[in-house]
């Protein structure tokens, strides 16, 4: 409880500070709507000249894009700094860090908060919300829990890929690419029905890299489509958990990275 008292005391320092600049946060909160809207209306241009993509709908499609967009902006809005961990590790900041009586990545992730990720978050929240309206979903008590769950444990699951790339830093100092190349992949393949892409690829896109666990096992599950798994339907329900027990992994192997930081004498 203490660890997250001081994180939430450094986070709304950070705020504060980022919040002096109103219009150009803004500015960056609309960009960020403008380009998630690009990408939806690229789907919607598909879905209008094909009419189904793998057997998924325009309202499915949405409420898969909806799904993946949201857990994306709610692990991007406290974990942006990440994005900056070369820079931390190289120019030797984290020498700070570690002599502070304050965890090292709990300083690292407040350095600054850049609250133009709510772009991303207000977006993925706005479709979702219009897409649970018009997606064929059962919206019972169990089934509402159920998707809020989703979203945190997508959220896990993906801010853990990059927590876990981040750690490499102490050994590799250089692992943008590899983080891009994360974030790639969640924005061209999470939002669509991984069967279009094949058995091979439904396989390495669940059991190697885990996308499947952010949107698409979840939103199987919400929209009653279990029958098109290659997969149990229990790893669906289960998806949140996956995102718990990844998140603990990825903190774990942080942890051990950072044991061989280098000073850069800085």
């Amino acid at each position: 409880m203490r660890g997250l008292r001081v994180y939430l005391l450094l986070a709304g320092a950070a705020f504060r500070s980022e919040f002096q600049y109103r219009g150009n946060l803004f500015i960056n909160i609309i960009g960020g709507l403008f380009y998630q809207g690009v990408g939806l209306a690229f789907i919607w241009a598909v879905l209008d000249r094909f009419g189904e993509v793998g057997g998924w709908g325009l309202s499915e499609i949405a409420f898969l894009y909806g799904l993946r967009l949201t857990a994306h902006g709610l692990w991007l809005v406290p974990g942006h700094q990440l994005i900056h961990v070369d820079e931390v590790v190289v120019e030797g900041e984290y020498d700070r860090y570690l002599i502070r009586p304050v965890s090292p990545l709990v300083q690292l992730l407040t350095r600054r908060l850049r609250l133009s990720a709510l772009g991303d978050l207000v977006g993925g929240f706005v479709l979702l919300a219009i897409a649970s309206a018009r997606a064929p979903v059962d919206w019972s008590p169990g089934a509402v829990g159920f998707l809020l769950l989703a979203v945190v444990g997508g959220a896990l699951v993906e801010g853990s890929l990059q927590l876990a790339a981040s750690g490499l830093a102490f050994r590799m100092k250089k692992v943008t690419p590899i983080k891009f190349a994360i974030d790639m992949i969640f924005s061209d393949f999470g939002n669509y029905p991984l069967k279009i892409f094949g058995s091979a690829a439904g396989f390495g896109l669940t059991f190697v890299f885990p996308l499947a666990f952010v949107a698409y096992l979840p939103a199987t599950v919400l929209l009653d489509r279990e029958e098109e798994l290659a997969v149990p339907a229990w790893l669906g329900w289960g998806a949140p958990a996956v995102g718990v027990l990844l998140m603990y992994a990825a903190y774990r192997f942080w942890e051990h990275q950072s044991r061989h930081y280098e000073s850069s004498g800085h």
